[in-house]
């Protein structure tokens, strides 16, 4: 059985990045773009005890423009996000400071709401990746030599207020970093607006006016694979403590295989557009940070390796801890609960036979899906073509 490609740093050393450089969202402008062929799940596929009726998005579209003397944090995220380098980006944080704009958002955070404490995670995040502080714990002393104290109390505060001190990952940069660019007419559950709405960054990693650049195509590409890998986590659901010799196990896992085809070719639509978008020093070493800490896994993924279990197979392998420690704890719990759950149809890959077949396909399927995952992302980290010589 080949071993699935992790994002690490290793994985990203071919492309002559140093370890100290190594950071990711999908195809804003483009409407539905690049549909996947899988069909359109309705609310009613899900139980009324599902706990992830739609994956894990957020359970509203993500707060566009924050407001009062929030506005500051969406200024400073933007403006770290267009940084040509990480000492312009501390800079931005340290004039932020001097100005007492951080301490008089850090005592606001308790009076956030959920939804905007979630925003305010996403613009945190953003910022500290474009620093190169993301590998930091807020609230370690050594921390406090590394990073200027005010974010870093700042962070603390968020991380306090939504109880997740490790958001500084693809989740919350992808997840909590889109909006549809129109209002839909019609009220749509999160995973269908996903899937069937132009999407635009609501901070973009490459300045207004100027084209999507491949980190933005990227976060963007991860959000559509969670809105379109809907059907994962239904199927999860499906199997969990289902006996591997039930009559229904192999048609889930058939199922199982199509979703992921159709998931990986979604991807390989995205790598030509991906490809040809600019791209930055800067840009790409916040991607290398991000593959570096580990933080570049999308859920959807950790969410079939929870049923397969292709990630982590080896005793002591704590590769699957590493990628969940950056999801909220309901998630963590949600993907422990199916590692519990579906043991019974992991036996499938100690035997022989027909469905023992179809159970190593589903493996097979996964670990194709992540390899094309891991191509774009190395995609995104190639330095920018050469611009021709001019004409003599």
């Amino acid at each position: 059985m080949p071993t699935s490609t992790g994002l690490d740093g290793a994985a990203l050393s071919d492309l002559g990045m140093p370890p100290a450089q190594r950071t990711a969202v999908r195809r804003p402008a483009d409407g539905a773009g690049a549909a996947s062929s899988l069909p359109s799940p309705s609310p009613s596929c899900a139980s009324p005890q599902d706990a992830r009726p739609h994956g894990f998005l957020p359970e509203r579209p993500p707060v566009r423009s924050m407001i009062g003397t929030w506005t500051r944090l969406d200024a400073m995220a933007r403006a770290a996000a267009h940084a040509p380098d990480r000492e312009a980006a501390v800079a931005v944080v340290e004039r932020a400071h001097r100005a007492d704009e951080l301490s008089a958002l850090r005592q606001r955070v308790s009076r956030l709401s959920p939804r905007n404490a979630e925003a305010a995670a996403m613009r945190v995040a953003v910022i500290a990746v474009s620093c190169g502080w993301n590998g930091l714990d807020p609230q370690a002393p050594a921390a406090r030599r590394a990073a200027d104290e005010g974010f870093l109390d700042l962070w603390a505060a968020v991380a306090h207020r939504i109880d997740h001190d490790q958001f500084v990952a693809l989740p919350t940069l992808a997840l909590h970093n889109w909006a549809p660019e129109r209002k839909p007419r019609k009220h749509l559950p999160i995973d269908q607006l996903a899937r069937t709405e132009t999407l635009v960054p609501i901070v973009r990693w490459a300045p207004e006016g100027q084209p999507l650049s491949r980190l933005d195509r990227l976060m963007l590409a991860a959000t559509r694979l969670e809105a379109h890998g809907i059907w994962l986590f239904r199927l999860a659901e499906t199997l969990a403590g289902r006996s591997p010799d039930d009559s229904s196990t192999p048609t889930a896992l058939r199922r199982l295989v199509r979703v992921q085809h159709a998931l990986r070719t979604q991807l390989r639509a995205e790598a030509a557009e991906l490809a040809a978008a600019p791209t930055t020093p800067q840009q790409r070493a916040v991607l290398g940070a991000l593959a570096e800490q580990g933080a570049l896994e999308p859920p959807v993924l950790q969410a079939a390796d929870a049923v397969l279990g292709v990630g982590g197979r080896r005793p002591g392998d704590g590769r699957r801890q590493l990628q969940r420690r950056h999801l909220p704890a309901s998630h963590r719990a949600w993907l422990s609960a199916m590692d519990r759950h579906c043991a019974p149809v992991r036996t499938l890959a100690h035997r022989g036979g027909p469905d023992a077949a179809v159970y190593r396909e589903a493996q097979e399927s996964l670990i194709a899906l992540r390899r094309t995952y891991t191509s774009l992302v190395h995609a995104a980290a190639r330095p920018a073509a050469a611009p021709l010589p001019a004409a003599a």
